[in-house]
């Protein structure tokens, strides 16, 4: 009986006899009854005077659910202050242009997709011979679009074997040729 007894996890009184984290925030909130609302040491130390054990990890569970609750329209922030938020006023406006606003649709109306991005084909014409078959995305000199790729030092070290000659010219203007200069005092 001694081993089914240590197998069992001890339970957590602590844990259990304090409340959650929002409310025990909203509740120091309210206690404080500030107009300006109440920052976040304020509410710490009254949440700490009210509920004597707490976690070791206290300031960085209040930081996060104090977050947590903003991000969610539950607190607002005025001034490194929190208070509730107040019922009449308006919500507050998201990021960016707001979406125009649609026309509704009589039901039974069939919606068309949306049109296609770029710009619209050309005509054909029906009698035209169909166009030939599409390259390769290499242009009109055979080479491919776009930048070459980088050489690495192992490419560079290794020589270059020059054309045979006559079948293709090397890249850039071709050297001036210089006239053969006669025996001067023959």
């Amino acid at each position: 009986m001694a081993t089914e007894e240590s197998n069992n996890p001890p339970p957590a009184p602590a844990a259990s006899s304090i409340p959650q984290y929002p409310e025990m925030i909203l509740a120091a909130i309210e206690a404080l009854n500030d107009k300006n609302g109440s920052n976040k040491s304020a509410i710490s130390k009254h949440i700490e005077s009210t509920h004597g054990e707490l976690p070791p990890a206290h300031t960085t569970l209040l930081a996060h659910h104090l977050n947590r609750m903003k991000q969610s329209g539950q607190l607002v922030m005025v001034k490194n202050n929190y208070m509730k938020p107040d019922p009449n006023a308006p919500p507050k406006r998201g990021r960016g242009r707001p979406p125009k606003p649609k026309a509704p649709t009589p039901p039974g109306a069939v919606i068309s997709p949306p049109r296609p991005r770029g710009r619209p084909p050309k005509p054909r014409d029906p009698l035209a011979p169909p166009p030939p078959p599409k390259k390769s995305t290499t242009g009109a000199s055979g080479r491919p679009r776009g930048r070459p790729p980088k050489m690495t030092k192992k490419a560079a070290a290794t020589p270059v074997s020059a054309p045979p000659s006559g079948s293709r010219r090397g890249r850039g203007r071709p050297p001036k040729v210089k006239p053969a200069v006669a025996p001067v005092g023959c």
